[in-house]
């Protein structure tokens, strides 16, 4: 069974960084179909980052030159760096992992940037 917990989120300034973690358990074997997603206030769930298959590396339009996802297989961990961040940026982000045709998601983790 596949889990996934976030950690990290809180709240910065405009133009400050956070990262967040996401511990994972059951099998992973690579960081192919590990992803972050965000949902703001009255907003549908939007990408945010992931890595999919030959590790190729997709990032939102608002997340390219300014987030940065990396993650230990071994370890069982993936993370988004964020930098330079923006009010806009304010949202729960969530932790994905598609395994199987399968999405499982974290119960997220709250980032407020404040202007």
């Amino acid at each position: 069974q596949v889990q996934l917990v976030e950690s990290g989120g809180g709240l910065v300034q405009a133009g400050g960084s956070l990262r967040l973690s996401c511990a994972v358990s059951g099998t992973m074997i690579s960081l192919i179909g590990m992803g972050w997603y965000r949902q703001a206030p009255g907003k549908s769930r939007e990408l945010v980052a992931r890595v999919v298959a030959g590790n190729i590396e997709d990032y939102a339009g608002s997340a390219k030159g300014r987030f940065t996802i990396s993650g230990d297989a071994a370890k069982k961990t993936f993370d988004l760096q964020m930098n330079r961040l923006r009010p806009d940026d304010t949202a729960v982000y969530y932790c994905n992992k598609v395994d199987l045709g399968q999405h499982y998601w974290g119960q997220g983790t709250q980032v407020t940037v404040s202007s």
